[in-house]
């Protein structure tokens, strides 16, 4: 019933109170949900706003950029400056650390994608914003980009926001993940998927088959024995999606089980692989884990990996613990 919803606000503050924590973490989550009402809207206006096409400009990745990928980092980058609890912020689309003016009180990091699966906006299929949230090191200072070089197991939160048929903010405190829908006559996130938790077993996979002849041996073994069916050694018949928009497949994996795979192939083997580790990978790692599932690059935990780079990019394999657990296997043999 209505009267017995919890709100993101609301759940924030009990988990604070849980821990015994000032209310400085609740304070910067605030900054990041309104960030992402924002987001929302603009991609819900779309074409109405003059919001669908390209910007004509390229981000530090070398890629074109969408008008909303631009607003969207903006806003991004205004609303979690406003509160002062960042000392400064990183983002897929910018080449240097965001240094937060005021900030200097701050004892956070923020890490973000503005918009994920940005090639689908004009044709009306899910996007997303995904955040990772750090502390920043005792004595540290913020302006340099070492500071952002933890590994994912230093997170103290992750999520990221799906704009589809509805919007909803996933959440990870490293206590389980939430899931939280916005309810748009009131203006807040209702939590409507409590404790979301992946299946060990799945039967569907994602993966780009456009780049099959580029795959490693152990990724072709897998996506052959999945598409063998029943008759295969799997015994099964298995489904195939791809959505191209990472939000999109994480989200549907948390929903009803699955793997996404983004694997390091021989083309892509020089520049890591096609996935950003501080924007995409940890974060999402973080949120299947807590779910349990599993998150690797086939050869390492992905929340393991040292990070070198602040744009840093690496081969990804996550989702049901069962189905990843073979496809490492896989690469051990």
């Amino acid at each position: 019933m209505p009267y017995k919803r919890v709100t993101l606000t609301h759940f924030l503050l009990q988990e604070q109170r849980r821990l015994g924590r000032s209310g400085t973490f609740t304070a910067l989550m605030q900054d990041i949900i309104t960030a992402c009402k924002m987001i929302s809207h603009e991609v819900n206006r779309g074409a109405l706003a003059g919001n669908l096409g390209v910007a004509g400009s390229e981000n530090v990745q070398g890629e074109e950029q969408k008008k909303l990928d631009v607003l969207a980092n903006d806003i991004f980058l205004h609303m979690n400056a406003l509160g002062g609890t960042y000392a400064a912020m990183a983002s897929e689309e910018l080449e240097d650390v965001h240094l937060v003016t005021g900030g200097a009180e701050g004892k956070y990091l923020l890490l973000f994608d503005p918009l994920d699966g940005s090639s689908n906006i004009d044709v009306n299929i899910s996007v997303g914003s995904i955040f990772s949230i750090l502390r920043l090191p005792e004595g540290a200072s913020p302006n340099s980009k070492d500071v952002f070089l933890q590994p994912g197991v230093e997170q103290v939160a992750a999520g990221y926001a799906c704009y589809g048929s509805s919007t909803m903010i996933v959440l990870t405190t490293g206590n389980g993940v939430n899931g939280f829908t916005l309810d748009r006559d009131i203006g807040m996130f209702i939590l409507t998927h409590p404790n979301m938790s992946i299946p060990a077993e799945a039967n569907e996979f994602a993966i780009n088959a456009s780049r099959a002849r580029f795959w490693e041996p152990p990724v072709q073994r897998y996506i052959d024995e999945c598409q063998a069916g029943k008759d295969g050694p799997r015994g099964r018949n298995f489904n195939m999606r791809w959505v191209a928009s990472m939000v999109a497949e994480v989200h549907r994996i948390l929903c009803r089980g699955g793997v996404f795979l983004y694997p390091t192939d021989s083309e892509m083997k020089k520049r890591g692989g096609k996935l950003r580790l501080m924007y995409e990978a940890n974060p999402m790692a973080f949120i299947v884990e807590q779910a349990g599932g599993a998150a690797s690059t086939g050869r390492q935990r992905i929340m393991e990996v040292q990070p070198t780079d602040l744009h840093q990019r690496i081969g990804v394999v996550l989702g049901s613990k069962d189905e990843v657990e073979r496809i490492v296997r896989y690469h051990a043999e």
